[in-house]
């Protein structure tokens, strides 16, 4: 699956998880597998935990977190 495959699977509803990045419309937020597969969490445990997610979501997770890194610069916001 091509890297653009990947990331169509990521959408983003401002009705759904107040409008985070979340895998293919559905209640998982990126941010949170990201956490499941850098914590004690294998990809075979999460994919037992959570049947509805497939192989393919969590590599989309990890190339929307790969996509996000190569900001150029961060400038700070004004409070």
């Amino acid at each position: 699956m091509s890297k653009e495959q990947l990331l169509a699977r990521i959408s983003v509803n401002p009705n759904i998880c107040h409008g985070k990045p979340c895998i293919r419309g559905l209640r998982y937020p990126v941010e949170w597998l990201l956490e499941l597969l850098s914590g004690d969490m294998t990809e075979p445990q999460i994919l037992a935990d959570y049947p509805d997610l497939e192989p393919a979501d969590l590599r989309a997770a990890i190339a929307y977190a790969a996509r996000l890194s190569r900001i150029n610069s961060i400038e700070p916001v004004a409070a």
